[in-house]
């Protein structure tokens, strides 16, 4: 049905619509001025709703489209772009006003479209910003290139290097070139900051293959030091190992290897993995002590094995009397010896578990070999066998008591295991410096070698002096008094 000529102006005329002509002055400028009012008509929406804050509140945009849209962000960028000289299409804003910052800001961008806090109160625009004279017509769509700068720049190495020291969150991602990374690296070294050497590091190891990076730290002793040192704290074997043998470090990587028998449990594993590297290019010290590990616990397998079946049979009075508390098995040569010393002391030389066979095998000296057999005899109040270490004879066939230890050390040893007296002054007298010897025999009760040493000494004060403390009547006071009137010692007071 056609409609007449008025009807249609009629239409026009009542409809909130207008229709398309060539004589608007300025059809952009006419949508600038119907968004500035549906901007300002949000301002009205807003504070209609805010009484009533658990509604959703649905706002459009000036140009009908849901705000934060595509079609919306898209047409605004551009009608941004058209702005002309003759009208803003809005007021600016001074640069000198405070900002939103993101981090501190209580809000997002959709909460500025919609007028809510993070916290989920409506308020206007203007009420976002400490400065009331200020009002804001329209949200900041992106944000000023110096918040994002930290992110995304084109920063060089040294000036990375620098922010990494300032804690600052940088990218190493855009290095991409061999000489970039060489560069970022130099730098960090230079800065003496480990942190940003492990860093850089960490990104060279993952970007950069091995052959690479191995030939690059070769030349960098002190980035080497730090990428040795990482891969040690992370327990990265694999990679440290093939480094060292890349520098040629054959000895420290034989090292490294003979490490890992470290974490083997079994012991049979563990002594045929210490079998292989008695192989690996060692210096002639290490060598000789990487065999002697293997044996030492080649032999300890053996020992443990027979002890823990006579342990079990009861026959053997020894494991009945002093059961063991512990196995032998990976236990030092020292420990070996002194258990060897404690259970094993008699047999002869051609076994596996005497002392002697494991002094002979291991090349112990004798001090070591005497300290320990000391310490296990006298464990076991297995006095005879303590003093048959002392003694010696010369070729005229007398003997006398010789030890490798000072006899104050002997003392020592003797009296910790609970030694009585009679033996204890033994080797107290034995002591050659006489206030020394006074001393030890005071304090362990040897009467008898203070009364003699006094004598000889020819100090009667000192002599009448220790008759005071000894026992009265006994034996030690008879001696004393003895002493004091024999006409024929000379006394010097």
């Amino acid at each position: 049905m056609m409609k007449s000529k008025a009807d249609e102006e009629d239409y026009w005329n009542s409809s909130k619509f207008k229709a398309f002509t060539f004589d608007d002055e300025d059809d952009e400028f006419s949508r600038l001025k119907e968004s500035r009012q549906a901007v300002n008509s949000i301002r009205r929406l807003v504070e209609d709703e805010d009484d009533d804050d658990d509604d959703e509140v649905v706002k459009v945009s000036w140009s009908g489209e849901p705000v934060g849209s595509i079609s919306w962000s898209v047409s605004e960028t551009a009608a941004s772009n058209q702005r002309t000289d003759r009208e803003p299409a809005f007021p600016k804003i001074s640069t000198e006003t405070t900002t939103l910052s993101k981090s501190n800001s209580g809000y997002s961008l959709s909460s500025l479209f919609k007028g809510k806090t993070k916290g989920g109160n409506f308020q206007s625009f203007t009420d976002s910003f400490s400065d009331s004279s200020v009002r804001l017509y329209a949200p900041e769509l992106r944000k000023p290139k110096s918040e994002y700068k930290d992110y995304v720049s084109d920063w060089s190495p040294e000036e990375t290097v620098h922010r990494m020291q300032q804690g600052k969150v940088v990218s190493l991602e855009k290095f991409r070139s061999l000489q970039d990374k060489l560069l970022l690296l130099d730098y960090a070294v230079s800065a003496h900051d480990g942190n940003v050497i492990t860093a850089v590091l960490i990104y060279l190891k993952r970007t950069l293959s091995k052959e690479v990076l191995f030939r690059e730290l070769e030349s960098r002793q002190t980035a080497l030091r730090h990428f040795i040192h990482y891969l040690t704290e992370t327990k990265d074997q694999r990679l440290l190992l093939e480094l060292l043998r890349a520098l040629g470090r054959t000895e420290d990587a034989a090292l490294l290897q003979y490490k890992e028998h470290l974490s083997i449990a079994d012991e049979n594993k563990r002594r045929d993995f210490l079998k292989t590297c008695i192989s690996l290019p060692f210096s002639p010290e290490d060598s000789a002590h990487v065999q002697d590990h293997y044996t030492l616990l080649e032999r300890q397998i053996i020992i443990e094995a027979t002890d823990r079946q006579a342990e079990r049979g009861g026959k053997v009075e020894i494991f009945q009397k002093f059961p063991r508390r512990a196995s032998i098995l990976n236990m030092p040569l020292i420990t070996t010896l002194y258990y060897c010393c404690f259970y094993h002391y008699t047999e002869s030389e051609g076994t596996y578990s005497s002392p002697l066979n494991i002094r002979q095998t291991f090349k112990l000296s004798e001090k070591q070999y005497f300290v320990t057999a000391l310490a296990a005899r006298a464990k076991l109040k297995a006095w005879l066998d303590v003093d048959a270490l002392f003694t010696s004879r010369n070729w005229l066939g007398f003997t006398k008591k010789k030890s490798p230890l000072s006899f104050q050390r002997v003392v020592d040893i003797l009296q910790k295991n609970s030694a009585p007296t009679q033996v204890l002054q033994d080797y107290v007298a034995l002591v050659d410096d006489a206030e020394l010897r006074i001393t030890l025999a005071q304090k362990h009760k040897c009467h008898d070698i203070v009364i003699n040493t006094y004598r000889d000494l020819k100090d009667r004060q000192q002599l009448l002096g220790y008759r005071a403390k000894v026992e009265r009547g006994s034996a030690e006071e008879r001696k004393i008094d003895e002493l004091l009137n024999n006409q024929q010692i000379r006394w010097k007071n």
